[in-house]
C-alpha cells in the first residue's frame, strides 16, 4: 500500500474545515473537487472496512470512505446532514464521508504547530500538524496522501 506524495495542507494555503464525530479536521482546498449532500452508497462485498461503498458521479464511479472508521473514531451511521467530500489525489477521485463542513479557511504560517511528540506513529500517519486559531479552535491537518490507501480510487 504505497501512499501519495506529501497531500497535506501547507501553511498560508486555503482548506476546507469540516467535522468527524465532534472533532474538526481539515484538507487541502486543491485536493477538493466539490462537496456533495449525503447519497447512499452501493456496498461492495470484500472491500476494507472503512470503505462505505461507491456513489455514481456524473458516470464515474467513485469509491466513498467513511474518514471517521479510518480514522479509528468508529464507524459513521450516514444521515441526510452528512456530506461527501470528493477528492482528487493523485490522478483519483475519492469520495470522504464527513459529519458536515464547517468553512473554507486560508491558514497563516503562524497558526500551524507540529505534532507532540507523544502523539502515537499511527497519528501521525494520518496527520501532519495542528492549526490553531484565534477563537481557540484546533484542525487537525491530514495528509490524504496517507488517509486514502493507494488501491482505493480511480482516475478521475
Amino acid at each position: 500500500m504505497t501512499a501519495v506524495p506529501h497531500e497535506a495542507p501547507e501553511p498560508g494555503s486555503e482548506v476546507v474545515a469540516f467535522r468527524l464525530k465532534d472533532m474538526d479536521f481539515c484538507v487541502e482546498i486543491g485536493l477538493v473537487r466539490e462537496i456533495r449532500a449525503w447519497t447512499p452508497a452501493t456496498v461492495l462485498p470484500h472491500v476494507q472496512p472503512f470503505v462505505t461503498g461507491v456513489i455514481n458521479l456524473r458516470g464515474t464511479v467513485v469509491a466513498v470512505i467513511d474518514l471517521a472508521a479510518r480514522l479509528g473514531l468508529g464507524a459513521s451511521v450516514p444521515t441526510p446532514r452528512h456530506v461527501i467530500i470528493i477528492t482528487a489525489l493523485g490522478g483519483r477521485i475519492v469520495g470522504l464521508l464527513a459529519d458536515t463542513v464547517s468553512d473554507i479557511l486560508t491558514l497563516a504560517p503562524e497558526v500551524i504547530r507540529p505534532l507532540p511528540d507523544q502523539i502515537a506513529d499511527r497519528a501521525r500517519d494520518f496527520m501532519t500538524g495542528i492549526a490553531t486559531l484565534p477563537d481557540g479552535q484546533m484542525l487537525r491537518l491530514l495528509d490524504l496522501g496517507h488517509v486514502v490507501p493507494a488501491d482505493i480510487g480511480g482516475a478521475g
